[in-house]
């Protein structure tokens, strides 16, 4: 990367952990609001499935507007303005929440986290390219990579901090929901976002960075015509789903199951998006300009200080993280797993997949904490697909690469679909909590047959891989 870009990238890579506090926080307002207003599962998962479908209409909104302009709308304002202005779509999300919670109006919750996401959509679609193309775009996964380990961040301490801030002192026993403490943490929230602007707004991010300055004539049909976008957008949509529906209903498992709290899920959860962080960091050791044994040795310590990190923000917050010490076996598996697939996008894809088909399976047909462990650790097995899927989904794109990008973040939309159909599968007159993971089974199916396929039809395209790093 260019040195005088180091400082915008320091200063972009701030969104990405925005996202993550949040996405991960809608774990625990799930189980929150499921008890406080009485609702249904399938009801529950209309949290994440509004978040999530933002990202789909703010996407369509980005596409007709610059149609209608006859102008791509980033490169009419410029990135460092997209970005201030997602993040002030966002924070006036936030606000819906003070409403929201004095009302107990769960329409109104959900309102407000999809102006937040309405709000993260624009952000994404500035953010990702800009991410790979400040500096050399053939080491844009690298940066993705890093971004990724501080979108891990807020995924590992979001839903610690919200379940704090919501349940209070959490060894307590005795728990007392009170919604109007929901408004808090989001309203501090929303006002680092404007923060955030406004640092964006003057910050020296460029508006361009290197992106092509030729104009694709290419439509969108067209481009949709290209196998590995199309499969890619199947791809990112599914990825997303198994991801977020997993975490999303495991509250729900836990309670069925194991008669879990409402205020001892948290660390759970925050474990499920810790284990991102650890498989990011894992592939990430090859990164560094390190020799072969180094980087080895790297790659086994990576990931046990990402659980470390884990472990003590859990510590903080008064959890016993003894509970937890089995699941480093789990940890050794992808370490193996990650040497294996050698930093390879579509091996990294397939061998990820098969394993992460394999935990759920685990977890459907096991039986306590070994099933909470086996759904917690697709976790794992989801940490490095979206660099895998999104390399493969652009490779030769040229100056349609924009375009793609925009059509491949649309889909993360799938987060939200797959949660509700898992969410009404898990009704007991359907296959009930446990057995409606299947769908999570059926996702982690296709990206294998991604794997494979988009392979072979880059191959007949004159495009191979080597490795890539990381994730997002």
């Amino acid at each position: 990367m260019q040195r005088n870009n180091t400082g915008a990238f320091v200063t972009l890579i701030t969104v990405f952990f925005f996202w993550g506090f949040v996405a991960a926080s809608n774990d625990i307002l799930i189980p929150v609001f499921k008890k406080a207003l009485n609702l249904s599962q399938l009801q529950s998962q209309l949290i994440s499935f509004a978040f999530y479908i933002a990202y789909t209409v703010g996407s369509l909104a980005y596409f007709i507007i610059s149609s209608l302009r006859k102008e791509d709308i980033l490169q009419s304002i410029g990135y460092r303005n997209g970005l201030a202005l997602g993040l002030c779509i966002s924070a006036a999300g936030t606000l819906l929440f003070i409403p929201a919670a004095n009302s107990s109006s769960f329409p109104l919750l959900i309102s407000g986290l999809f102006i937040v996401g309405l709000g993260f959509s624009l952000q994404q679609i500035a953010a990702n390219p800009l991410a790979v193309n400040l500096g050399n775009p053939k080491e844009g996964n690298m940066r993705l990579s890093l971004a990724g380990g501080i979108n891990n961040i807020g995924t590992t301490i979001g839903p610690v901090i919200v379940a704090f801030a919501i349940f209070g002192k959490v060894s307590s026993d005795k728990i007392t929901l009170n919604l109007q403490t929901v408004q808090t943490p989001y309203l501090i929230l929303g006002a680092a976002f404007l923060l955030v602007a406004a640092i964006f707004k003057f910050s020296n991010i460029p508006d361009k960075a290197g992106m092509e300055e030729e104009k694709s004539k290419a439509s969108i049909m067209d481009i949709l015509k290209m196998p590995q976008v199309f499969m890619g957008m199947i791809a990112i949509f599914v990825y997303v789903g198994v991801e977020v529906s997993t975490a999303s209903n495991l509250p729900e498992f836990m309670k069925q199951k194991l008669g879990t709290q409402e205020h001892d899920i948290a660390p759970f959860v925050s474990l499920f998006w810790a284990s991102l962080m650890i498989g990011r960091w894992t592939s990430a050791a090859g990164a560094f300009d390190l020799d072969a044994g180094a980087k080895q040795k790297l790659s086994i310590l990576l990931p046990f200080a990402a659980f470390s990190i884990f472990a003590l923000v859990n510590f903080i917050a008064g959890y016993d993280i003894s509970q937890f010490y089995p699941y480093l076996f789990i940890v050794i598996l992808l370490v193996t797993a990650d040497t294996i697939s050698d930093g390879n996008p579509p091996r990294q894809l397939f061998i990820y997949s098969l394993l992460g088909m394999a935990a759920l399976i685990t977890g459907i047909f096991a039986h306590g904490i070994i099933s909470v462990f086996a759904f917690i650790s697709v976790g794992l097995f989801c940490s490095t697909l979206w660099p895998c899927i999104f390399t493969l989904s652009i490779a030769g794109l040229g100056n349609k690469t924009n375009t793609a990008s925009s059509l491949l973040i649309m889909m993360i939309m799938g987060g939200g679909f797959v949660s509700v159909a898992q969410g009404a599968l898990a009704d007991d007159k359907m296959l009930g909590i446990q057995y409606s993971y299947c769908v999570g089974v059926v996702c982690f199916g296709y990206l294998a047959y991604f794997a494979l396929k988009i392979q072979r039809e880059l191959r007949n395209h004159g495009i191979e891989f080597g490795k890539v790093e990381g994730g997002h």
